[in-house]
């Protein structure tokens, strides 16, 4: 779809109970971006890009995202602290409030899609209150033609309403913020919260859901790339270890930063229309593909500008460290026509290990493979939250179990035969530090971790030796082009070696008291994938 050019088909809200409201519709990135300015809700940069403020939500609220607890979702849905029940009555009501609420009202509509293969292809309404909210939308999601949109009828629908705030006390909800998945209606509702990923977010989980239920497809929590021959890498990791960074790669063509689907008929797909990426200490040095990506119709979150101008501070994490920008997937020269590619032939496990003991480079047996997937271990540093004072271990499985409706166990198993199927090399990627831990070690240089990611897609690293980390099994290559042999195995990087034996036996036990509460429901290869400790 162009962008700077509007589609005219009007459209009504009534049978969503949405009464008399001035609907924009279908805008393009150009006026959304004047429109924002306009209403005093952002700033453009010096780069064209659009600033604004989420107000005081700036990611997501784990703990106020719900799903409707029905027949399609009560024995399917892993139900706990990640996956929180809501009644359908409560959701109704609600739902009735938010629709009264936005009637009369000006709001913005955008009709469109996600997942880039066209078997998988899920339609998506989007009502927001505010004319960045839709411009988020617009690029994170995919962008129908205009033929397409005379006959598009949506599947899914995503409410965004910021200023609508619940009482928890009538409404059912932990406190005024809320997003709630409804699989019978088909509803994303958020209220509460500007923060826009949790858009992204709601209608990602419900593919999380769908995929694997409905179309026995794989979703993964992931960025993905493709070589010159059509080999495709894919890149698990929590947020902050370079899932967007490392698939930028130049050299490569890239299918998507962050959601995709791995199918039976052997393709792997982007489930999104553009990339969503931290900008903390961004740098067109380290990351040109990202900074140079942030121009006109890119979206800046809760960011500050140098004093008395409006370029970007994005050292200064005043307001937050978790700065982002959204933009449409072409903003990168380098993609992937149609945002598909064949089998992976490696798959990459990032961890930012902030108590620097794992390898900067290993490679894992399947039953390796499927415990650390399941683990989905990274570490928050000392300062990142309030009361954080030293590293933190950081268990999400699956690499995205906020996301993950179904057991992790689920996800595990589907990958674990895709992988065998298609004879996949998997590699766990310490993305962390080198030398000690946090505060006193240092973090792995980006060049070298580029230099060691390439090896393994060339090959390169098929024949060298291999050793055994003592403590977690994991096969470390003794050598590496490119990169120095002495950071290849993380204990010779210690000062004090006899500390860093203390501190992996530490972190193993951490691993293990993580996994006992899937140690039920984990075969004999997956346990014999567990640290040795």
């Amino acid at each position: 779809m162009n962008n700077n050019t509007p589609f005219t088909k009007s459209i009504s809200l009534k049978d969503m109970g949405i009464e008399n409201a001035k609907i924009h519709y279908q805008l393009s990135a150009n006026e959304l971006h004047d429109m924002t300015i306009a209403l005093g809700q952002g700033i453009e940069t010096s780069t064209g890009a659009l600033a604004i403020n989420t107000g005081d939500f700036t990611g997501r609220s784990p703990l106020d995202r719900f799903i409707v607890k029905d027949k399609i979702t009560e024995n399917e849905v892993w139900w706990g602290k990640v996956n929180i029940p809501f009644q359908s009555d409560a959701f109704d009501a609600l739902y009735k409030k938010v629709s009264a609420y936005l009637s009369n009202k000006e709001i913005y509509v955008r009709d469109s899609y996600v997942c880039s293969d066209p078997n998988y292809r899920l339609n998506v309404r989007v009502v927001t209150e505010t004319p960045w909210a839709n411009l988020f939308c617009y690029n994170m999601f995919l962008r129908p033609e205009e033929d397409e949109l005379e006959s598009f009828t949506p599947e899914w629908t995503v409410l965004c309403v910021p200023s609508f705030m619940a009482d928890p006390a009538v409404d059912g909800t932990r406190q005024s913020n809320f997003a709630i998945l409804d699989f019978t209606r088909k509803i994303a509702m958020i209220g509460g919260t500007g923060y826009t990923g949790e858009m992204k977010k709601g209608i990602f989980s419900a593919l999380n859901f769908i995929l694997p239920v409905d179309k026995n497809t794989l979703p993964m929590h992931c960025s993905a790339n493709v070589g010159d021959n059509d080999d495709t890498a894919i890149f698990f990791g929590l947020s902050g270890t370079g899932k967007t960074t490392l698939s930028a790669d130049p050299k490569r063509k890239l299918i998507g930063d962050d959601e995709h689907g791995w199918t039976n008929e052997n393709t792997v797909f982007n489930f999104e229309g553009g990339c969503y990426a931290k900008v903390i200490n961004l740098s067109e040095e380290n990351e040109p593909d990202i900074f140079r990506a942030i121009k006109k119709g890119a979206i800046l979150e809760n960011v500050i500008f140098k004093d008395g101008t409006n370029e970007v501070d994005f050292q200064d994490v005043s307001i937050t460290p978790n700065t982002r920008v959204s933009y449409p997937i072409f903003h990168i020269d380098n993609i992937q026509p149609g945002s598909i590619g064949k089998n992976p032939k490696n798959i990459f496990f990032l961890t930012a290990d902030s108590f620097g003991i794992l390898p900067p480079i290993s490679r894992l047996t399947p039953g390796q493979a499927a415990y650390h997937f399941i683990s989905g271990y990274t570490a928050k540093v000392a300062g990142t939250e309030a009361g954080v004072t030293e590293p933190q271990p950081n268990f999400s499985a699956c690499f995205g179990a906020p996301f993950m409706p179904l057991h992790p166990t689920r996800y595990a198993e589907m990958l674990s035969k895709k992988t065998k199927d298609a004879d996949v090399k998997v590699w766990l990627i310490n993305t962390g530090w080198t030398g000690g831990a946090y505060g006193t070690g240092n973090r792995m240089k980006l060049k070298y971790t580029r230099e060691m990611i390439t090896a393994a897609l060339n090959g390169e690293l098929d024949a060298v030796d291999y050793r055994n980390h003592v403590v977690f099994g994991i096969a470390i290559p003794q050598t590496c082009p490119n990169v120095p042999t002495e950071i290849l195995n993380p204990r010779n990087t210690w000062e004090d070696k006899d500390l860093y034996d203390i501190k992996a036996v530490e972190l193993a036990e951490k691993f293990k008291a993580n996994f006992a509460k899937f140690e039920e429901f984990a075969n004999a290869e997956i346990m014999a994938g567990a640290p040795q400790a």
